[in-house]
């Protein structure tokens, strides 16, 4: 195939893929399985963090981060785990997309470990009181929570994160050098009246009073 946008030189097909890197090890064709394991269990339960990636009906696709403290994900049994969906920006872009396309892929990370486990399977919002109480904080209990059926997990190799040297403080840009996000929300919105400061003092507010 020739031609993608501003792109000349583009793969079309699975075997011209192939041709050029072949095909995975026998370790990376049967790492998988179908449902969480005790390993799988124990990785979920000391993650604080992981990407959800959805798509619409359409196949637009999204990534989201969720972040709390380690085991927030809960788990049901070996095919099902919850997680909780505390207070956001109301844009619910995951739970919309869900809503009409209930494919979903995780990712979950442990600070300091460079691989992390993925797992793939079919979500759903729930609103089981019984569920969701389980995962209340300071008292406040989720409204809602993605609910997901197990299809696949694996564990993702390291080569992602010792590349960025994500986990290495030496790596890490020096204070007062990253973009300044109050600045960068302010000129995306462009609406009459909306300064940086303004944006964050609202900012500061939301995480201070509102992460849950």
């Amino acid at each position: 195939m020739t031609g993608f946008g501003i792109f000349r030189e583009v793969i079309s097909s699975e075997s011209e893929l192939r041709e050029m890197y072949g095909e995975p090890s026998k370790l990376v064709q049967n790492k998988a399985i179908a449902q969480m394991d005790s390993h799988v269990r124990n990785f979920i339960g000391q993650a604080p963090f992981l990407i959800i990636a959805t798509a619409d009906a359409e196949g637009k696709c999204d990534a989201s981060p969720r972040g709390d403290a380690s085991g927030f994900v809960h788990i049901i049994d070996d095919n099902h785990l919850v997680i909780p969906e505390r207070p956001g920006n109301k844009r619910m872009d995951s739970i919309s997309n869900i809503l009409s396309n209930p494919q979903i892929g995780l990712i979950f990370m442990i600070p300091t470990l460079e691989e992390t486990l993925r797992i793939n399977g079919r979500a759903c919002i729930i609103r089981d009181a019984e569920l969701l109480e389980k995962m209340a904080v300071k008292g406040r209990v989720p409204t809602i929570g993605i609910g997901v059926q197990v299809e696949e997990c694996f564990m993702h190799c390291a080569k992602a994160f010792m590349r960025s040297g994500l986990w290495k403080p030496e790596s890490w840009p020096e204070a007062g050098t990253t973009p300044n996000v109050s600045q960068i929300l302010a000129d995306h919105v462009k609406l009459p009246g909306i300064t940086a400061k303004e944006v964050a003092e609202g900012l500061e507010d939301s995480y201070k009073n509102r992460l849950y």
